[in-house]
C-alpha cells in the first residue's frame, strides 16, 4: 500500500466514477471489501454448520 500512501492516501479518489458520476474514495473501496469478505465468511459458517452439525467458536 505504500503507492497509496505516496499518492493522495486513503482520501485517493477513484479514476472511475459511478453512474451518478460520484467517484469513492480508497478508503471506501478498502472497507467494502472487508464488509463484504466478512458477509461471505459468515453465510459460509452457517453453511458449513447445517452440513456437519458443529457451530463455531
Amino acid at each position: 500500500m505504500a503507492f497509496a500512501r505516496a499518492d493522495g492516501g486513503l482520501d485517493r479518489l477513484a479514476e472511475r466514477s459511478w453512474p451518478d458520476c460520484r467517484r469513492p474514495s480508497l478508503r471506501w473501496i478498502l472497507l467494502h471489501l472487508v464488509e463484504e469478505y466478512a458477509r461471505h465468511n459468515g453465510h459460509a459458517d452457517l453453511l458449513r454448520e447445517s452440513v456437519d452439525g458443529l457451530t463455531g467458536e
